[in-house]
């Protein structure tokens, strides 16, 4: 399967080439910019130290910026199950979006339809597992919000791309707001774990933010940091969905 890119290389990447074997995950960002060409233009700035594998626009054009044996910087500080800086493993994908800070917006079709073509090259080359492609926000929940509440994590799912559940939708907005014991919380956060999320050294702060995490790919229609009956149902079937 071959995908049409174009090339826009960045000069920072780690220069030893990796090996195959060891690409396990693919992470999707938004780039948080107001001008596209700013954000390519920042990808392949010698001085800001970050860059991506590849980069969708908002017509759907994607550009090559690292080759995908080469470790680019875009992951950051970063945990899922047991691995950390997770840039050594995985691709990086940054997708033209003016994020949360400057006007937040739908992704174009055209985008989306990109990204499913590239995913699925992605994951049939590399042989990742759904549960291992991943939003920023879920590896970075301290430091990031990205893709976002307005990613098509669901639809990527019903493409194969990424898991999902597949939980009756009128149950899930009975249980919406329905408050929880201590017991059921400390429940969730176990959840949580099981799927991937770092839940270790918690404070009030992290755990809100770990929980707006946890609804902007999962509980897209209400993010608020507060743990309910929904997002128990949610976490608990998702847990037992990871391999």
């Amino acid at each position: 399967m071959n995908i049409k890119t174009s090339l826009n290389y960045s000069p920072n990447f780690s220069t030893t080439a990796r090996n195959k074997n060891k690409i396990k995950y693919i992470i999707y960002h938004y780039t948080g910019m107001r001008s596209e060409t700013k954000a390519v233009k920042r990808l392949s700035d010698d001085n800001s130290n970050v860059s991506c594998h590849y980069f969708i626009k908002r017509n759907g054009e994607i550009i090559l910026m690292v080759p995908e044996l080469y470790e680019a910087w875009h992951a950051g500080k970063s945990n899922w199950k047991k691995d950390i800086s997770l840039n050594k493993n995985s691709i990086g994908v940054e997708i033209s979006n003016k994020g949360h800070n400057f006007g937040y917006e739908n992704y174009s079709r055209e985008q989306i339809s990109s990204l499913i073509k590239l995913s699925k090259y992605l994951i049939k080359k590399y042989t990742i597992k759904r549960s291992n492609i991943l939003g920023h926000s879920d590896i970075a929940f301290e430091r990031k919000k990205d893709p976002g509440e307005k990613f098509p994590w669901n639809y990527l799912a019903k493409k194969k791309i990424g898991f999902w559940h597949k939980i009756n939708k009128k149950q899930l907005i009975n249980n919406r707001k329905r408050k929880i014991n201590n017991i059921q919380a400390f429940k969730f956060i176990r959840y949580l774990n099981k799927i991937g999320y770092f839940t270790k050294n918690f404070n009030k702060n992290k755990k809100l933010k770990l929980v707006k995490s946890f609804q902007r790919r999962f509980r897209q229609e209400l993010v608020n940091g507060i743990i309910d009956k929904e997002c128990l149902i949610i976490a608990k079937k998702l847990s037992k969905l990871v391999k």
